[in-house]
């Protein structure tokens, strides 16, 4: 980010950058981003792409981060609830679908094996007290608090767009929407339920 605050015209260019990053990147991975593509559609040019960010790494990290931040801002845990959580991620896989895809980018070309990111635990600190506490409590099953977390996220992700079976789209009827959002409700409810 510029050292300098933004004029309104920078803030708009700024923007525009993201949204075009975020839709190549979404689309193609890391390798794959162009950007040549990136400034055409953002209608900027690479020494403001540059200025910004400082390289494609760079760009990615910045947009790849602020989706982190996004999820756990949007989609907030309810560790008394999981069974709601995971059918909130399903719903913001449906609205935002490049947001997963970015995840799974980052998986797949950078960190293949072990947490997604480095210094995960600001993502992860505050939804695993909440587990924690949960369990301490007796609403939440016993185990590693972190396994039940993943276990809950992997769950919601079973349409997401990157699932290896099936990808639901926003354009489904909300019938059907309707029916997953019962089954993974009630599927993460017996989950997780205390023994």
């Amino acid at each position: 980010m510029p050292d300098q605050p933004f004029t309104s015209r920078g803030a708009a260019t700024y923007q525009r950058i993201l949204d075009a990053a975020t839709q190549e990147f979404a689309e193609h991975g890391i390798a794959g981003a162009r950007i040549e593509r990136i400034v055409s559609a953002a209608r900027s040019n690479k020494a403001q792409l540059y200025g910004y960010f400082g390289n494609k790494e760079q760009l990615f990290d910045a947009i790849f981060f602020a989706s982190l931040e996004r999820i756990t801002n949007v989609v907030p845990i309810d560790a008394t609830d999981l069974a709601d959580w995971a059918v909130r991620l399903y719903d913001e896989y449906l609205r935002r679908p490049d947001l997963i895809r970015l995840a799974t980018w980052a998986r797949l070309e950078r960190r293949p094996a072990g947490h997604l990111v480095e210094g995960h635990e600001q993502y992860d600190d505050r939804k695993l007290r909440a587990i924690a506490e949960a369990q301490a409590a007796g609403r939440v099953r016993q185990g590693d608090p972190f396994d039940v977390m993943a276990l809950v996220i992997a769950m919601s992700m079973a349409w997401s767009p990157v699932s290896n079976v099936y990808a639901a789209t926003a354009d489904e009827p909300a019938e059907l929407h309707g029916q997953r959002r019962t089954l993974l409700r009630e599927t993460v409810q017996r989950t997780v339920a205390p023994h």
